[in-house]
């Protein structure tokens, strides 16, 4: 029955700071209707999981964490390091993949993974 994800919608407290960081950070292009569509690749795959109220990978106060998938998260790692944007959380491997953390401008935690 389901097809796949059709968006992601979230509020924020400062629109124009968000559109800027996620445009400028992790080179999503916003539009002017302030979202973008992100097209599949052949390669990409898209996880819909659940966490317990108080499992600990991530924050117990953020209800939803955005993962990302980077066709190589060296080269992620370099552009954030040269935009100023520093690792909430140190690279990660694990039979999953590779993985780094950052976090936007309203504090959220973003996951980055190369499979």
């Amino acid at each position: 029955m389901i097809k796949g994800f059709g968006g992601i919608f979230w509020r924020t407290k400062n629109l124009e700071a968000v559109k800027k960081w996620y445009s400028e950070v992790l080179k999503i292009e916003i539009g002017d209707w302030n979202g973008a569509i992100l097209k599949p690749h052949a390669e990409n795959e898209t996880v819909f999981s659940f966490f317990t109220e108080d499992d600990p990978y991530f924050p117990t106060e953020q209800q939803v964490m955005l993962n990302f998938q980077v066709y190589n998260l060296d080269e992620t790692i370099q552009h954030l390091e040269q935009i100023g944007v520093p690792l909430a959380k140190k690279q990660e491997h694990s039979e999953f993949g590779k993985f780094v953390w950052i976090q936007d401008p309203e504090g959220r935690l973003i996951e980055l993974w190369e499979k």
